[in-house]
């Protein structure tokens, strides 16, 4: 995840009970990491699976058709959907 070039600045702090400590430091032993790189990695994976969860998905064949016809139907531009085409994709 870090490399000389982009070093860890950004702290992130968290509560778990003793036994979600415990079982961090045992999975992170049997990952032959250390427990901030085990805990890292884990976090970065599933947040990068929510992430794409986001942007795909599947669509029944029998409906495929009627999914096709909803996506070329025009769409009526409202303030709000203006400004949720200006923000910031949270996977960008």
């Amino acid at each position: 995840m870090s490399s000389p070039k982009n070093p860890r600045t950004a702290r992130l702090g968290l509560r778990a009970t003793p036994e979600q400590e415990a079982m961090l430091r045992r999975a992170a032993e049997v990952a032959q990491k250390s427990l901030t790189d085990f805990i890292l990695d884990s976090a970065c994976l599933a947040a990068e699976q929510t992430l794409i969860d986001q942007r795909l998905f599947f669509v029944p064949s029998e409906r495929y058709d009627a999914f096709l016809d909803l996506l070329d139907t025009p769409i009526e531009e409202t303030p709000a959907l203006r400004k949720l085409y200006t923000r910031k994709a949270p996977w960008a």
